[in-house]
Formats: structure tokens, C-alpha cells, sequence
């Protein structure tokens, strides 16, 4: 830890001496140099490690859950990182970074701590970002994992062909296991990409689910593509499926991402969802609509991501509008931008209607918007909160972050 602060705090001072307009131009030499730094400074300790990356738009944090759980109950040595929190074998701590995928020297310093600590696998989710600011320099990658494409991250990578590009990189990085999501529209972009050992899931795959009697408890019929990819990486590791297959079936729920807290004796549920693509928030939506006997859907919402993807908040407030029987605005992550802005681009993807104007209100502090839902919700309604999941800052203006919780504000008013 000594090492990572170091070295921090000389890159930190480095950086304000350079003029910002240099800085951005040498930035791709910049960060592939701090990621060499890093890998040498903790001795390469991946060369030691089978590093498992999951990558893709959506799914790729229930994936690494799915495959950790998989790996512990065969009795492998596991450590796993992603926006879920960070695990070595038996020790859980949360990922109060912000970010998904953590910088070079953390996630040295954290492969270090995963080798020293007996080790074999690590799981680990790698973001397009990730890949795009030399993250994976100085990592050997054993096997490359693909959930899905979706449009995201636009802005920040110039266009979807660069950020699809930034995907494919992963699977450059290792020959030896490549396992693809043959349903995925863009699977043939990955296909071509040479390795020891390639397997495809999905309806059309190899791992199929007729094939097993998986009977997964987590809702979403997205969980079960993410199960398929989960099996599909203990099949790559000569892993008993049967097993396999019984450690996916077990999982009561994953933190933050489709998880449900029964509300009013049972009457109401509340489902708390990381959703922060279009894609994903539809859905959630969808399959909480197929759900309703009679109730009404509730939604409880904002945009992740201040002066990021701007794109989305008329596409959220579109696909809000054409599920949700209420919509409750409100604030997630507005960075530097004005979060009141924020809510009128959202909003100006609802239709002008007087019956969609009616049913949407704005409440700016995300615990009141909350409160309120579950102050407005009858017997048979299902509130959904997307967003954060269980992200426990929100990031505010000049880098500040204010400890949240969603869960927590929702146990807090239902006690």
C-alpha cells in the first residue's frame, strides 16, 4: 500500500507541472508508461495468476460474481475485482472507486495482494476505458470473456468504432481461451480473433440451456445469458457443469443488480438495478412489466455519469415513459454538470402528452425520491430504482463524493 501512495502522490505532482494541453497530447505515452510502472514496480505478479477478463456492455459484474462463485465452490483459489468490490479467497471489501476497472497501480498492487495470498484465478471485469488508458499493460490475460455490445461510452472513446475496437483489444491480448456470445449481433467481430480454445454460448452455443437444468433464482432472462457465459468459462477449465450449474442455481441474489426487498408484508416489491444503458434499462423495465398482476410499475431514475453519454437522458426518459406508470426524476451522479439539466434533457424524451406530463415528478434529492415511492406505492406495485445499484458514493462537483446507498435509504424508510 506504501508503494501504490508513492507513487500516486510523485504521478499527481508530475502532472500539475504539465501544461494541461501537453499533458492531453502525451497522455496515450503517459498512461502506458504508468501502467509499465506498476506491473514492474510489484514484479509482474500476473505472470503467477490465470486472470479470467470480462468484458462487454452490460452483464459483465453479474458475470464475474457468477464465475467466482463457480470457481470457489470447485475449490479454486479466487480472487475477483469489479464494481461490485474487490475479493481475495475469503476477504470482501467494497469499490469505493468510481471506477469499475481500478487505475495501474491499484490494480497491481491488488493482483500482488491476490498472489501473496495463494491465489490461482483471478476474475476480473475490464472496462472499454480500461483498455483504452493501457490498464492491461504488464497483465497476462489467460482467458477473454465477451457479454455483449451495446451502444456506450460515445463520447469519451469519439465513436462506437472506437469503442469496439477498445473490446476487441482484450482478446488480442491472450490466444489461449476465448469464450463469445454467439446471440450478440457483433459476435463475428470477435470470432476472427485466433486461440487454443474457443467456445460460444448462447441459444445457438454450446453451452446451451436445454442442455442443463439451470433454474436460476435471480430475475432478468439477461441473467441467464450472463449464466451461460459463467458456464461456459468453467466448461474452458474442465470444471464439473452439474456443479456449476448447482453453485449458479443458489444465488439468492447479486448486490445491486436486479435485487428485490419485499415492502408492505410482501405487497410491494422494490427492485434496486445498476441499469445505466437504454438497452439495459428497457430491460429491467420489460421484464418487471411481465411481472405486474395489476399494479403499477414505478420508476425511480436519473442519468450516471455527468458530462458523459448525454445521448442516453432523452433515451431514458423515452423508454421511462413507455413502461413506467410513475416517473419520479431524480439526482445520480451530476459530476461538474447541472443536475437540474440533467432531469430536462431526461424529461425531454417524454412525450408532451397530458397523461405522460401528468405522471412524472421531479424530486432532486435522491432520498426524498425515494421516500416518496415508497410512500406512494399500493398493494401489487413493483418500484424500481435504477442507476447505482450498490455504488455507495454519489459524485458531485470538483470531485467530491457523497457516501450513498441506495439499499440503505430503502431499509432506512421500511423499517
Amino acid at each position: 500500500m506504501f508503494k501504490e501512495i508513492l507513487i500516486d502522490k510523485i504521478l499527481r505532482t508530475v502532472k500539475k507541472m504539465i501544461p494541461s494541453l501537453v499533458f492531453n497530447f502525451l497522455s496515450p505515452v503517459y498512461h502506458w508508461g504508468l501502467a509499465m510502472l506498476g506491473a514492474a514496480w510489484y514484479g509482474f505478479p500476473s505472470k503467477s495468476l490465470k486472470i479470467i477478463g470480462v468484458t462487454g456492455t452490460k452483464g459483465k459484474s453479474t458475470t464475474v460474481h457468477m464465475i467466482t462463485k463457480i470457481f470457489e465452490e470447485a475449490g479454486k483459489s479466487v480472487a475477483a475485482v469489479g464494481s461490485l468490490g474487490f475479493k481475495i479467497k475469503d476477504k470482501e471489501w467494497p469499490n469505493i472507486l468510481k471506477m469499475t476497472m481500478p487505475g495501474r497501480t491499484r490494480l497491481q498492487n491488488f493482483l500482488a495482494r491476490a498472489k501473496r495470498a495463494g491465489c490461482e484465478y483471478v476474475i476480473m471485469e475490464i472496462t472499454s476505458e480500461g483498455i483504452a488508458q493501457h490498464r492491461l499493460i504488464g497483465i497476462d490475460i489467460d482467458c477473454a470473456v465477451i457479454t455483449n455490445l451495446h451502444k456506450e461510452h460515445i463520447e469519451s472513446h469519439g465513436s462506437f468504432e472506437n469503442y469496439l475496437k477498445a473490446k476487441q483489444k482484450l482478446f488480442l491480448k491472450t490466444g489461449h481461451i476465448h469464450v463469445l456470445n454467439i446471440d450478440d449481433p457483433y459476435f463475428e467481430k470477435f470470432a476472427n480473433f485466433k486461440a487454443g480454445t474457443k467456445i460460444t454460448y448462447g441459444r445457438q452455443g454450446l453451452i446451451n440451456p436445454q442442455r442443463y437444468d439451470l433454474n436460476l433464482k435471480l430475475l432478468g432472462d439477461f441473467n441467464e445469458s450472463n449464466a451461460l457465459a459463467a458456464l461456459a468459462v468453467a466448461d474452458a477449465y474442465r470444471l464439473d457443469l452439474n456443479k456449476a450449474i448447482d453453485s449458479l442455481n443458489s444465488i439468492e441474489s447479486i448486490p445491486g443488480r436486479m435485487e428485490i426487498i419485499d415492502y408492505k408484508d410482501k405487497s410491494v416489491k422494490v427492485v434496486i438495478d445498476y441499469a445505466h444503458t437504454p438497452d439495459s434499462l428497457e430491460l429491467v423495465y420489460k421484464n418487471l412489466k411481465q411481472m405486474l398482476n395489476g399494479g403499477k410499475l414505478i420508476g425511480v431514475l436519473g442519468a450516471a455519469g455527468g458530462g458523459r453519454d448525454k445521448w442516453k437522458r432523452p433515451e431514458f426518459g423515452r423508454i421511462a415513459d413507455e413502461y413506467c406508470d410513475q416517473i419520479i426524476l431524480t439526482n445520480e451522479d451530476p459530476y461538474d454538470e447541472d443536475p437540474g439539466q440533467i432531469l430536462s434533457q431526461i424529461k425531454s424524451g417524454i412525450s408532451n402528452s397530458q397523461f405522460s406530463v401528468s405522471k412524472v415528478k421531479e424530486i432532486m434529492d435522491r432520498g426524498q425520491a425515494i421516500e416518496h415511492a415508497l410512500t406512494f406505492a399500493k398493494m401489487g406495485d413493483i418500484i424500481v430504482i435504477t442507476g447505482k445499484g450498490s455504488e455507495t458514493s454519489i459524485a458531485i462537483h470538483n470531485g467530491i463524493k457523497i457516501p450513498w446507498s441506495d439499499k440503505e435509504v430503502i431499509l432506512k424508510n421500511i423499517q
